[in-house]
Protein backbone atom coordinates (compact mmCIF):
# COMPACT_ATOMS: atom_id res chain seq x y z
CA UNK A 1 0.00 0.00 0.00
CA UNK A 2 2.96 2.34 0.48
CA UNK A 3 3.62 2.50 -3.29
CA UNK A 4 0.27 3.95 -4.33
CA UNK A 5 -2.79 5.85 -3.19
CA UNK A 6 -6.04 3.83 -3.28
CA UNK A 7 -8.74 4.87 -5.74
CA UNK A 8 -12.15 5.35 -4.14
CA UNK A 9 -14.89 4.38 -6.57
CA UNK A 10 -18.59 5.00 -5.86
CA UNK A 11 -21.47 3.21 -7.60
CA UNK A 12 -24.95 4.61 -6.90
CA UNK A 13 -28.41 4.27 -8.47
CA UNK A 14 -31.96 3.33 -7.63
CA UNK A 15 -32.99 0.08 -6.01
CA UNK A 16 -32.30 -2.94 -8.26
CA UNK A 17 -30.82 -0.67 -10.94
CA UNK A 18 -27.86 -2.98 -11.58
CA UNK A 19 -25.32 -1.52 -9.15
CA UNK A 20 -24.23 -4.95 -7.95
CA UNK A 21 -23.76 -6.12 -11.53
CA UNK A 22 -21.52 -3.10 -12.17
CA UNK A 23 -19.57 -3.85 -8.97
CA UNK A 24 -19.23 -7.53 -9.91
CA UNK A 25 -18.01 -6.62 -13.41
CA UNK A 26 -15.33 -4.40 -11.89
CA UNK A 27 -14.29 -7.14 -9.44
CA UNK A 28 -14.01 -9.69 -12.24
CA UNK A 29 -12.20 -7.30 -14.62
CA UNK A 30 -9.51 -5.93 -12.32
CA UNK A 31 -9.36 -8.85 -9.88
CA UNK A 32 -11.13 -9.26 -6.54
CA UNK A 33 -7.80 -9.03 -4.70
CA UNK A 34 -7.46 -5.48 -6.04
CA UNK A 35 -10.74 -4.28 -4.52
CA UNK A 36 -11.94 -3.47 -1.00
CA UNK A 37 -15.73 -3.66 -1.23
CA UNK A 38 -18.14 -1.62 0.93
CA UNK A 39 -21.87 -2.28 0.35
CA UNK A 40 -23.72 0.69 1.85
CA UNK A 41 -26.64 -1.48 2.95
CA UNK A 42 -24.34 -3.33 5.35
CA UNK A 43 -24.44 -0.12 7.41
CA UNK A 44 -28.15 -0.03 8.17
CA UNK A 45 -28.63 0.99 11.78
CA UNK A 46 -29.35 -1.80 14.22
CA UNK A 47 -32.55 -1.45 16.27
CA UNK A 48 -32.57 -4.27 18.84
CA UNK A 49 -35.00 -2.34 21.04
CA UNK A 50 -37.75 -2.62 18.40
CA UNK A 51 -39.93 -5.64 17.72
CA UNK A 52 -39.73 -7.39 14.36
CA UNK A 53 -43.02 -5.77 13.30
CA UNK A 54 -41.71 -2.32 14.26
CA UNK A 55 -38.41 -2.89 12.44
CA UNK A 56 -40.28 -4.00 9.33
CA UNK A 57 -42.14 -0.68 9.29
CA UNK A 58 -38.99 1.47 9.37
CA UNK A 59 -38.11 3.67 6.39
CA UNK A 60 -34.97 1.99 5.05
CA UNK A 61 -34.79 4.28 2.03
CA UNK A 62 -34.02 7.48 3.95
CA UNK A 63 -30.35 8.51 4.34
CA UNK A 64 -30.76 8.59 8.13
CA UNK A 65 -31.47 4.85 8.19
CA UNK A 66 -27.79 4.23 7.53
CA UNK A 67 -24.81 4.68 9.82
CA UNK A 68 -22.95 6.94 7.40
CA UNK A 69 -20.43 8.22 9.95
CA UNK A 70 -19.23 4.66 10.55
CA UNK A 71 -18.84 4.05 6.81
CA UNK A 72 -16.86 7.28 6.41
CA UNK A 73 -14.69 6.26 9.35
CA UNK A 74 -14.07 2.81 7.86
CA UNK A 75 -13.12 4.22 4.45
CA UNK A 76 -10.74 6.69 6.07
CA UNK A 77 -9.15 3.89 8.09
CA UNK A 78 -8.67 1.84 4.94
CA UNK A 79 -7.09 4.80 3.14
CA UNK A 80 -4.70 5.07 6.08
CA UNK A 81 -3.68 1.45 5.51
CA UNK A 82 -5.69 -0.07 8.35
CA UNK A 83 -8.03 -3.08 7.93
CA UNK A 84 -11.64 -2.69 9.08
CA UNK A 85 -14.49 -4.92 10.25
CA UNK A 86 -17.49 -4.33 7.99
CA UNK A 87 -20.94 -5.07 9.48
CA UNK A 88 -23.22 -7.79 8.10
CA UNK A 89 -26.93 -7.01 7.89
CA UNK A 90 -29.72 -9.60 7.98
CA UNK A 91 -32.51 -8.37 5.69
CA UNK A 92 -34.94 -11.09 6.77
CA UNK A 93 -34.78 -10.01 10.43
CA UNK A 94 -33.93 -6.33 9.88
CA UNK A 95 -31.02 -6.68 12.29
CA UNK A 96 -27.26 -6.38 12.15
CA UNK A 97 -25.58 -9.74 12.68
CA UNK A 98 -22.95 -10.36 15.36
CA UNK A 99 -20.31 -11.41 12.82
CA UNK A 100 -18.39 -8.93 10.67
CA UNK A 101 -16.30 -9.17 7.49
CA UNK A 102 -12.63 -8.24 7.60
CA UNK A 103 -11.74 -5.89 4.72
CA UNK A 104 -8.05 -5.30 4.04
CA UNK A 105 -6.51 -2.26 2.29
CA UNK A 106 -6.49 -2.59 -1.51
CA UNK A 107 -5.70 -0.48 -4.60
CA UNK A 108 -9.42 0.16 -5.24
CA UNK A 109 -12.02 1.01 -2.59
CA UNK A 110 -15.46 0.30 -4.04
CA UNK A 111 -18.52 1.79 -2.29
CA UNK A 112 -21.93 0.73 -3.59
CA UNK A 113 -25.42 1.81 -2.56
CA UNK A 114 -28.52 3.80 -3.46
CA UNK A 115 -27.78 6.72 -1.13
CA UNK A 116 -24.00 7.08 -1.18
CA UNK A 117 -24.10 10.40 -3.10
CA UNK A 118 -26.52 12.03 -0.64
CA UNK A 119 -23.85 12.68 2.01
CA UNK A 120 -21.12 15.17 1.20
CA UNK A 121 -18.52 13.69 3.56
CA UNK A 122 -18.88 10.38 1.74
CA UNK A 123 -18.85 11.96 -1.73
CA UNK A 124 -15.72 13.91 -0.91
CA UNK A 125 -13.82 10.65 -0.37
CA UNK A 126 -14.59 9.42 -3.90
CA UNK A 127 -12.32 9.80 -6.91
CA UNK A 128 -14.88 8.42 -9.38
CA UNK A 129 -18.66 8.51 -9.00
CA UNK A 130 -20.89 6.35 -11.22
CA UNK A 131 -24.69 6.47 -11.30
CA UNK A 132 -26.51 3.45 -12.73
CA UNK A 133 -29.69 4.68 -14.44
CA UNK A 134 -32.42 2.10 -15.08
CA UNK A 135 -36.14 2.54 -15.82
CA UNK A 136 -38.41 2.44 -12.77
CA UNK A 137 -40.57 -0.45 -14.01
CA UNK A 138 -37.53 -2.66 -14.59
CA UNK A 139 -36.17 -1.79 -11.15
CA UNK A 140 -39.49 -2.61 -9.48
CA UNK A 141 -39.72 -6.02 -11.16
CA UNK A 142 -36.15 -6.87 -10.17
CA UNK A 143 -36.75 -5.75 -6.58
CA UNK A 144 -39.96 -7.76 -6.37
CA UNK A 145 -38.21 -10.93 -7.53
CA UNK A 146 -35.20 -10.37 -5.26
CA UNK A 147 -37.15 -9.61 -2.09
CA UNK A 148 -39.54 -12.53 -2.54
CA UNK A 149 -36.86 -15.07 -3.51
CA UNK A 150 -33.90 -13.96 -1.40
CA UNK A 151 -35.38 -12.09 1.56
CA UNK A 152 -38.50 -14.14 2.20
CA UNK A 153 -40.88 -11.19 1.71
CA UNK A 154 -44.50 -11.47 0.64
CA UNK A 155 -45.83 -9.86 -2.53
CA UNK A 156 -48.05 -7.50 -0.53
CA UNK A 157 -45.21 -6.36 1.76
CA UNK A 158 -42.86 -5.65 -1.17
CA UNK A 159 -45.50 -3.64 -3.03
CA UNK A 160 -46.51 -1.72 0.10
CA UNK A 161 -42.90 -0.83 0.93
CA UNK A 162 -42.25 0.27 -2.65
CA UNK A 163 -45.27 2.57 -2.69
CA UNK A 164 -44.85 3.95 0.84
CA UNK A 165 -41.09 4.53 1.05
CA UNK A 166 -38.99 3.22 -1.84
CA UNK A 167 -40.52 5.29 -4.64
CA UNK A 168 -40.99 8.54 -2.61
CA UNK A 169 -37.43 8.36 -1.24
CA UNK A 170 -36.04 7.60 -4.68
CA UNK A 171 -37.67 10.75 -6.06
CA UNK A 172 -36.60 12.84 -3.07
CA UNK A 173 -33.03 11.63 -2.50
CA UNK A 174 -31.70 9.06 -4.98
CA UNK A 175 -32.68 10.56 -8.34
CA UNK A 176 -31.47 14.09 -7.44
CA UNK A 177 -28.13 12.69 -6.26
CA UNK A 178 -27.15 11.65 -9.77
CA UNK A 179 -26.14 15.25 -10.46
CA UNK A 180 -23.02 14.48 -8.42
CA UNK A 181 -22.03 11.58 -10.69
CA UNK A 182 -19.04 11.81 -13.00
CA UNK A 183 -20.58 9.22 -15.32
CA UNK A 184 -24.18 8.05 -15.75
CA UNK A 185 -24.56 4.50 -17.09
CA UNK A 186 -27.91 3.56 -18.65
CA UNK A 187 -28.89 -0.10 -18.14
CA UNK A 188 -26.10 -0.81 -15.65
CA UNK A 189 -23.70 -3.70 -16.09
CA UNK A 190 -25.44 -4.75 -19.31
CA UNK A 191 -24.09 -1.62 -20.97
CA UNK A 192 -20.94 -3.25 -22.31
CA UNK A 193 -19.50 -0.12 -23.95
CA UNK A 194 -19.84 1.93 -20.76
CA UNK A 195 -18.39 -0.85 -18.60
CA UNK A 196 -15.38 -1.21 -20.89
CA UNK A 197 -14.73 2.52 -20.58
CA UNK A 198 -15.04 2.44 -16.77
CA UNK A 199 -12.76 -0.58 -16.39
CA UNK A 200 -10.24 0.94 -18.80
CA UNK A 201 -10.19 4.17 -16.77
CA UNK A 202 -9.71 2.25 -13.53
CA UNK A 203 -6.78 0.33 -14.96
CA UNK A 204 -5.25 3.58 -16.23
CA UNK A 205 -5.55 5.16 -12.77
CA UNK A 206 -4.07 2.05 -11.13
CA UNK A 207 -1.05 2.17 -13.45
CA UNK A 208 -0.58 5.88 -12.87
CA UNK A 209 -0.81 5.70 -9.09
CA UNK A 210 1.43 2.65 -8.82
CA UNK A 211 4.24 4.77 -10.28
CA UNK A 212 3.96 7.55 -7.65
Amino acid sequence: MSNYLPIVFGVAGGTASGKTTVARTILESVGAEQVAYFPHDAYYRDSPHLSFEERAQQNYDHPNSLENKLLVQHVQQLLAGQPVQVPVYDFTLHRRKKETILVEPAPIVLIEGILIFTRRRLRDLMDIKIYVDTDADIRFIRRLERDMNERNRSLDSVVAQYVETVRPMHLKFVEPSKRYADVIIPNGGRNQVAMEMVVSRLRELLNTRSMR
